[in-house]
């Protein structure tokens, strides 16, 4: 399963792009703002229903325009799947073989894309959101209940908020407790199971990317030595005063560590870009492993703060994966990848086939 063609209308500077690709290996060669990671964007955006650079819409339509649209070919031994999105300010719509899908998890599971971009080290750095929501994307991808029990869970959430909110009967915050503790102890479940899956193949490219070892740990959101239905006894007053649950899975967090320290506090940025990396291709792995559908792997910039040497090791690593490949870089002349199968010249929102038998249908 590959995609095999993508167009794209009024996305970011492009606008309007057709392309044919290769299955494996897609190159995007051009100056910086040329609109190489606005490509990458969209393919994101195909994958995922959502941005990995902002959460307004607006900003994803092309000046000028009032909404933008991508459409993917999905190609398969036996057929071809169509995915289409279309976005404004008001929101996203999304299709699937001509039919509306019920939401972004359904694109997933057609395109699932990765992506290693010079932002990728937050995954260290920042705050748990980002964390638990790669480790949720992980997740979803092998443990089939998982879906069900986030929607659960965090719908419970909301109403058990919004019935902390001054002036409502206090009897109506506990009513969502046994919701929250249900479906909150399947996901639990869950993560822990995946992060034990993940832990020795992260191991695995820790060693190789880093030459360190490379552990993580689950932190539940909410204090050892109680149950979920304890912490939410014990945190009730205080949620009452600031309208909030404070103890959950909402609030879980994966710590990362490198030698036995937390790997913000033991490696330099670059390592901490190889580290998160390690992290991404070793879901993709997990993924590849466990799903009948071939990954997809956004490589964005991947020279940017990495010395030759580190360059060298993680596009080895890439190069082994069986992902399709969407690579950009400055120059043609990116070591370690091989050849190209779909090379692509990328300046001022143009792209223009360079060379590999790739169809350009479109190019401006």
């Amino acid at each position: 399963m590959a995609l095999a063609r993508i167009e794209i209308d009024d996305f970011r500077c492009l606008e309007r792009v057709a392309l044919g690709l290769d299955p494996r290996y897609n190159l995007f060669v051009g100056p910086n703002a040329s609109g190489k990671t606005s490509l990458l964007e969209a393919l994101f955006f195909l994958g995922r229903g959502r941005s990995f650079r902002t959460r307004r819409l607006d900003r994803l339509v092309r000046h000028g325009r009032e909404d933008f649209r991508i459409v993917g070919w999905i190609k398969t031994h036996h057929d071809t799947t169509v995915l289409g999105i279309g976005g404004n300010r008001r929101g996203t719509e999304i299709r699937i073989g001509g039919a509306p899908a019920s939401g972004a998890a359904d694109l997933a599971t057609h395109f699932p894309p990765q992506i290693i971009d010079p932002e990728v080290h937050k995954l260290l750095e920042e705050g748990p959101h980002r964390r638990r929501r790669f480790l949720d994307w992980g997740v979803f991808h092998v443990e089939p209940t998982f879906l069900d029990a986030w929607h659960r869970y965090h719908r419970a959430v909301r109403q058990r908020n919004s019935a902390l909110r001054p002036g409502t009967d206090p009897r109506t915050a506990p009513a969502w407790q046994a919701e929250i503790v249900s479906a909150g102890l399947v996901l639990d479940r869950v993560r822990r199971d995946y992060l034990a899956l993940l832990e020795p193949v992260l191991a695995r490219f820790g060693e190789r990317l880093l030459n360190l070892p490379v552990s993580v740990a689950y932190h539940s959101g909410w204090p050892g030595g109680e149950t979920l239905a304890e912490a939410l006894e014990r945190s009730a007053d205080r949620d009452r005063r600031h309208g909030v649950t404070h103890v959950g899975p909402h609030r879980a967090d994966v710590a990362v560590r490198v030698d036995g320290l937390l790997a913000r506090e033991r490696i330099s940025r670059g390592q901490q870009k190889l580290l998160a990396a390690a992290l991404t291709l070793a879901q993709l792995e997990l993924h590849e492993a466990r799903a009948p559908s071939t990954g997809a792997l956004l490589l964005d910039d991947p020279a940017a703060e990495l010395d030759t040497e580190s360059l060298a090791r993680l596009l080895g690593v890439v190069r082994e994966t069986s992902a399709q490949l969407f690579v950009t870089a400055l120059r043609p002349d990116l070591p370690g990848l091989g050849r190209p199968g779909a090379m692509f010249h990328v300046e001022q929102g143009r792209i223009v086939a360079a060379g590999g038998g790739c169809e350009i249908v479109d190019n401006n």
